[in-house]
């Protein structure tokens, strides 16, 4: 009987994994797909591209799971608009502005650091203990980001503290999504809780839609001429909005925050492989470097765990004990 449970548990475990690295296939493919349709034969701002694309992904999810609106409780529902601005509109906004004030690589490199974010708030607030292989594995990891990041040399690392402050802010903004979701995932499924997060996080951005100047991209949705916007509109809302949270949360279920937030070192990486095949950028030795430290780092952070665990001795918002 035992082994029946620990052989299922393995399953679950292995399902958690290949369900991390595929959602991190669809998003770190989703910047291609965005970078057309912000280019400038087709234009969309920002806001419009969160916007559209997130409440396309939410009328979608309200077709098919529309008989249970509203959560069980006030408490659930503000953890739920919490989790949804902190993902979505919180998040990508910060980013925007972020890019406008510093570099891509800089934005790119500070938006990794949300994994190292998790860790340390499960440290902190529920006293969570974290394996100094979690750790050691984390930082391979975020070394091999900053590699793949700036695949053609350091030289283009810049310090521009107001934008690189909102990158900062940006990552700890999906921390928070990441700590307070936790809570919710034993209670709700999964199409509920991402349908959830994507009401609240389209509602938080329609402000920000409406008081921006440029001319308005949504006739372009419906243009079958050019095929190629509806086809990357529909792989951003199909693949990287419902697919993606929807297998993200039941990630984040089974393998906890800590060790499913590790992931999301693999997005640049698949980026660079993505952009190499369809843009025909090249791969330089950093690049190759970042791919080994972002793998091993991986591979440590899951599969080594020495005795020596490290713990935040403050005191606890909470006696429950999480697991990574």
């Amino acid at each position: 009987m035992t082994n029946q449970k620990n052989k299922r548990t393995a399953i679950l475990k292995l399902a958690g994994h290949l369900g991390a690295i595929f959602t991190m296939m669809c998003w770190g493919s989703s910047f291609i797909s965005t970078k057309v349709l912000m280019g400038d034969d087709v234009g969309f701002t920002p806001q419009e591209m969160y916007t559209y694309r997130f409440a396309a992904a939410y009328l979608i999810l309200l077709a098919i799971s529309f008989r249970k609106i509203f959560s069980d409780s006030w408490r659930d529902e503000i953890s739920f608009m919490i989790c949804g601005v902190c993902s979505g509109s919180l998040y990508y906004i910060l980013e925007n502005y972020a890019l406008q004030m510093t570099t891509t690589g800089n934005v790119s490199l500070l938006a990794s650091i949300s994994p190292l974010f998790t860790t340390l708030l499960m440290a902190v607030l529920f006293r969570t203990r974290i394996s100094s292989g979690t750790y050691i594995g984390s930082v391979l990891a975020f070394s091999g980001v900053a590699f793949v990041i700036f695949n053609q040399g350091f030289q283009s690392l810049e310090i521009h503290p107001r934008g690189d402050l909102l990158a900062l802010c940006a990552s700890l903004a999906w921390a928070v999504y990441s700590i307070v979701v936790k809570r919710l995932l034993p209670i709700y499924n999964g199409i509920f809780i991402t349908r959830k997060l994507f009401f609240y996080g389209v509602l938080s951005s329609i402000p920000l839609l409406l008081i921006h100047f440029d001319p308005n991209h949504l006739g372009m949705l419906v243009d079958f001429h050019r095929p190629n916007i509806i086809l990357n509109f529909l792989f951003l809302v199909v693949m990287c909005s419902i697919v993606g949270f929807l297998i993200w949360n039941e990630v984040m279920r089974i393998l906890g925050p800590v060790t499913a937030n590790n992931y999301l070192y693999m997005q640049p990486l698949v980026t660079l492989v993505v952009a190499y095949f369809v843009f025909d950028e090249k791969i330089f030795l950093n690049g190759y470097l970042g791919c080994i430290l972002i793998i091993g780092g991986l591979i440590i952070a899951d599969k080594w765990n020495p005795r020596v665990r490290v713990r935040f001795p403050l005191r606890t918002f909470s006696k429950r004990k999480l697991k990574q």
